[in-house]
């Protein structure tokens, strides 16, 4: 039963692509909300049947894929565990989402948007249940073209540029990687006397309960690591491609970058840098919390500073995302779960906030924040999707970003108080800067006459965001669910942290 929930999860929707030539291009778009939703389907399963009582990976594949590749075995090797069950979940909600919204936005070329949606999210899943070091690699580029083309077919006037950015960006940490991924696989075997004591392997969860490398292949493969996931953040100073990216995209791919994409950079940190270099972490989390705490006050500032909605909401993603290296760095159990936690309030907020964006966009054709005023009169459905997904974004507690920055902050003032209250500068600034675009959006006069007659959101626009406004208030009255998952999981990288910590100071 675990074996076929996973294989469905990660391959339906290629099995969805796989029929959209068979079926007429006025259905494409349906065809692919059903093949999503399938997906979604599968992946309920291994959220009520999930053990929280174990660290392990659960529901898992195990099949010979690539024999003998550099002596070593490739395995088709899929799974979840505590880290990236939330994430696949979430991965799975906001592609039908996603889908369900597109026809506001994407007018023509229906049946090749549909393909690369479900080819995106078939690299998405697959990357955060890949147990195979080679199997990641795959999953992990699997995303990058098609939210390539995305950008560069469906986005702005400067669309060409920001897709070209972007992939080239997050292609150079990807080549750092791949050269690390070979490192560690081929280190790996154990040879005595000339003999093959111990074959290589490119199991993630196996080389995590390894004896760690010497000194300096953990500080190389940590920086090569690190860089990629920097990247994909994006931690400052590498967070350039992300306006650029954000505000060219289309609505779908703005909501699927910040909802999911973005997710894989902190995910990484935490499955691989944190337990497969738990020296180099030690020594590099320093740097990292003064990166992710620069990160948090600029980014706030800068989305401070924006006329743009969507440049506004593109900003703010940095300042949040550096919330959640403050929280994975500040290397204690609290504030890592949090952390977690914290990716998957900043997928429903932030991924809400793009969407309604992209309503008042579709009515409009403008972004300006001075272009609007007393829509809460003209569209008092949008004004209470936005309200929630601003307090959420700022976290009001009873909301689920309440939980998470308060676990994040609370964590790290056992490390460093003057870290904490530098990051609670960001939760600060984050609510002068949304509050002051929901005034000037949702309030005040309505004495723009192209204002008065807008549509409120329509029944399907409705659908979309009722989910993801549920969730966010489920998580912030109700997380245990969310933090059993996750427990056991954490605690196991922050014990392989601890242990490190001990013999350094030995």
């Amino acid at each position: 039963m675990g074996q076929l929930l996973s294989i469905l999860v990660v391959f339906l929707p290629l099995v969805g692509i796989l029929g959209l030539p068979f079926v007429r291009r006025e259905r494409a778009l349906a065809w692919s909300i059903g093949t999503a939703l399938a997906a979604f389907a599968a992946s309920l399963p291994m959220w009520f049947l999930f053990d929280t009582s174990r660290a392990g990976a659960q529901f898992e594949v195990d099949l010979l894929w690539l024999d003998h590749i550099l002596n070593t075995q490739a395995r088709l090797h899929l799974g979840v565990d505590g880290i990236s069950i939330l994430l696949v979940l979430l991965t799975t909600l906001i592609t039908p989402l996603v889908l369900l919204s597109a026809p506001g936005h994407i007018k023509e070329r229906q049946r090749e948007f549909c393909f690369w949606m479900l080819l995106m999210e078939c690299g998405m899943v697959g990357t955060f249940m890949a147990l195979d070091l080679f199997l990641f690699y795959i999953f992990w580029e699997m995303m990058l073209v098609p939210l390539y083309f995305v950008i560069g077919i469906w986005g702005g006037k400067r669309r060409l540029y920001a897709a070209i950015k972007f992939f080239l960006f997050t292609l150079a940490g990807s080549l750092l990687m791949l050269a690390a991924i070979l490192y560690l696989v081929l280190q790996s075997a154990q040879i005595e006397g000339g003999e093959l004591v111990k074959p290589a392997t490119a199991q993630i969860l196996e080389l995590a309960a390894r004896d760690p490398l010497g000194w300096t292949p953990q500080v190389l493969c940590f920086l090569a690591f690190g860089l990629a996931f920097a990247i994909k953040v994006p931690l400052f100073p590498f967070h350039t491609w992300l306006p650029d990216a954000h505000v060219e995209a289309p609505t779908s791919g703005s909501v699927i970058l910040a909802g999911v994409l973005l997710k894989m950079g902190t995910y990484g940190f935490l499955r691989f840098c944190l337990p497969l270099f738990p020296h180099a972490t030690i020594a590099f989390a320093p740097w990292l919390l003064a990166l992710a705490l620069v990160g948090i006050i600029y980014g706030a500032l800068l989305a401070w500073a924006q006329e743009d909605m969507k440049k506004l909401v593109a900003y703010s993603s940095i300042s949040h995302l550096g919330f959640v290296v403050l929280g994975l760095f500040a290397l204690d159990r609290v504030a890592m779960t949090g952390g977690l936690l914290q990716m998957v309030n900043h997928g429903l907020s932030t991924g809400a906030l793009f969407l309604l964006v992209g309503v008042v966009y579709e009515r409009r054709h403008t972004r300006r924040i001075e272009d609007f005023g007393g829509l809460a009169r003209s569209m008092p459905r949008f004004a209470f999707f936005l309200m929630v997904a601003t307090l959420a974004s700022i976290g009001l507690p009873l909301t689920g970003g309440f939980v998470g920055e308060f676990m994040i902050l609370a964590g790290t003032f056992k490390v460093s108080w003057l870290a904490a209250v530098l990051g609670a500068t960001g939760v600060v600034l984050g609510a002068v800067y949304m509050l002051s675009m929901v005034r000037r959006v949702l309030f005040g006069p309505l004495d723009k006459d192209e204002n008065r007659g807008l549509k409120d959101m329509s029944l399907r626009e409705s659908l979309v965001l009722t989910p993801l406004v549920l969730l966010i208030f489920w998580i912030g009255v109700y997380p245990l669910p969310f933090l059993d998952r996750t427990r056991k999981s954490i605690e196991q990288v922050q014990e392989r942290v601890a242990q490190a910590v001990t013999e350094v100071s030995k």
